[in-house]
């Protein structure tokens, strides 16, 4: 009788989430908001059948495609009939991402959901993290650049975080899932492990305890990989880290206890890409400060993202 009881309690907290999840998903989406539907034939022809030649990357849940649909240059994402979480963060993107738009978002265009086929805008400059290593001896981005695509970054994020009625968090921020376009513009992709933040006790901490935490070793928040309470600022850590490795080209390993013991000892001109030349060492200061401070270990010690104002020369 008590396993009975707890069941139905399991199965009644089960459902009541999933409603909560349901109703906040549907306030989100407007009515004149869709994607277009293809069918899985119309992306076998584009793809000439997902022939490898046409394959531009391995995504987290299956690869990636570059081919022509509606005369329009795109991206295909193909659900691997293996992944083991791929058909719930299949369909994570397909609700975040065909109910949001921003210009630091990569975009949706549509998708085959019976089959499990993403179709996105083609981003022709890749990741950003091909891009820091100069992967296929690409040229070194520019300073300017760099401090343009870390703006236009925090500004997406901080357009996730204000999402009403609750906030979205990414929990997968780094720099292979962050895309650039021709004209190097940065776009946030890979939303499939993005979460709705439910309302808690505190409106400025807002936090969630998940069952499991999720990410990629290095830049997940170590508070949130401890405790499992998901908030906004464990992507402000990510946030962090990535920002670090724009500047440093060096790997996300220990790279903020780097930069930190660096500019502590005098010696943080050493710590930036030595591949870029004439950087702007006040305003690389100013703005590698930052990024340590939003990669610190504990939650309370990072400053919110809305309320740090980057130097107007970090955007220019």
């Amino acid at each position: 009788m008590g396993n009975a009881n707890l069941n139905q309690s399991c199965n009644l907290r089960q459902f009541n989430e999933w409603k909560y999840k349901k109703n906040v998903l549907d306030r989100l989406v407007p009515n004149d908001v869709r994607y277009r539907k293809y069918t899985i034939e119309e992306i076998e022809v584009a793809t000439d059948f997902f022939n490898e030649s046409r394959k531009i990357g391995e995504g987290g849940y299956g690869p990636v495609f570059k081919c022509y649909l509606d005369h329009t240059p795109v991206a295909v994402k193909v659900l691997r009939p293996d992944a083991a979480q791929g058909r719930e963060q299949f369909q994570q993107e397909v609700e975040v991402l065909s109910c949001m738009r921003h210009p630091n978002m990569v975009l949706l265009l549509g998708a085959c959901p019976e089959y499990g086929c993403l179709v996105y805008e083609y981003m022709a400059n890749g990741s950003l993290e091909d891009r820091i290593f100069r992967r296929g001896n690409t040229p070194s981005l520019s300073w300017k650049l760099r401090f343009r695509i870390a703006a236009k970054i925090a500004t997406g994020m901080l357009f996730l975080h204000q999402t009403e009625p609750e906030p979205l968090v990414h929990r997968d921020l780094k720099p292979a899932n962050i895309l650039l376009d021709h004209n190097y513009v940065s776009k946030i992709s890979d939303v499939g492990l993005a979460r709705l933040v439910p309302p808690s006790v505190a409106d400025d901490v807002t936090q969630y305890r998940m069952t499991s935490t999720a990410g990629t070793f290095c830049y997940i928040d170590p508070e949130y990989q401890q405790t499992r309470m998901l908030g906004i600022k464990s992507d402000v850590y990510s946030l962090g880290i990535m920002l670090l490795q724009l500047i440093t080209a060096k790997p996300a390993m220990g790279l903020a206890h780097q930069v930190g013991r660096s500019i502590e000892k005098g010696t943080f001109v050493e710590m930036l890409d030595p591949t870029v030349p004439h950087w702007p060492i006040k305003e690389a200061l100013c703005f590698a400060k930052i990024a340590v401070q939003w990669a610190e270990l504990r939650r309370k010690d990072r400053p919110d993202l809305g309320k740090v104002v980057l130097c107007q020369s970090l955007i220019d």
